[in-house]
């Protein structure tokens, strides 16, 4: 069974979603972090757009290819919390819209089209409304693009200090990322949005690591609250407190 001491031995397991619960079960929870080798990759930070989290260019200037690379990954849709590793965020928020649910709308997506890698789609959504989660991964078999595996998992429950992670490698043979393999597997969270930030983000690989934020929602209020930590911008930190409600 994976742990999160797996995860944090991990070179590079690419980007990763968690979702689940604080251990007084007082606020729903979502991180998320992105890494990257090259020069592309790493010319990225978040940063806080009205109730989402954007991935931008730290330099526009040296932005290549934003294709795969810059979206939003954290929106929400009335009481429907999204997290995800692309621009299948908006596919979901968008189906939100027209009555689809997660599952519809991810039928529309596969994996990424970075050969050979094809880096799979990791996706979560917290529904606050019935106390329930979903996460997702759109992956190949074995690096082989003529097949779409489509894996979704439901929680009924929250279990209170875990989350559920899932990341997009599992790991390198001869220059050819492959696919996460297995179930999400469980991790720790902790009260303070602060301490999971700096928990994972002080723990995951520094040559590779380059933003995480954490996400928050009470469980009664729906106030959110959110940590963003970039490797480019550490002065620019967020510690923010907002009301869905207001």
């Amino acid at each position: 069974m994976k742990t999160v001491h797996d995860l944090f031995e991990k070179t590079y397991p690419g980007r990763t979603l968690i979702a689940g619960m604080t251990p007084s079960g007082s606020h729903y929870v979502q991180v998320y972090w992105i890494m990257g080798r090259s020069a592309n990759s790493r010319n990225r930070l978040f940063e806080l757009d009205g109730w989402s989290v954007r991935n931008k260019a730290f330099d526009p200037r040296q932005m290549e290819d934003p294709s795969l690379i810059i979206y939003d990954p954290i929106r929400h849709w009335d009481d429907v919390h999204i997290v995800s590793n692309g621009d299948q965020t908006d596919t979901i928020y968008e189906g939100l819209q027209h009555n689809r649910s997660f599952e519809q709308s991810l039928m529309l997506r596969e994996f990424e089209p970075d050969a050979p890698h094809f880096t799979p789609r990791i996706s979560a959504v917290i529904h606050t409304s019935i106390e329930q989660y979903s996460l997702s991964i759109l992956k190949t078999h074995d690096n082989d693009p003529s097949v779409c595996l489509r894996n979704i998992f439901h929680y009924s429950r929250f279990k209170k200090g875990i989350g559920h992670c899932i990341h997009t490698y599992e790991t390198e043979q001869n220059g050819v990322l492959k696919p996460f393999a297995g179930e999400p597997f469980e991790v720790p969270l902790f009260e303070c949005s602060s301490e999971t930030a700096d928990f994972y983000w002080q723990n995951i690989n520094a040559d590779h690591k380059i933003a995480l934020a954490v996400k928050s929602i009470h469980v009664a209020s729906q106030e959110i609250h959110f940590q963003i930590r970039n490797k480019h911008a550490e002065e620019n930190d967020t510690d923010g407190d907002k009301n869905s409600n207001s």
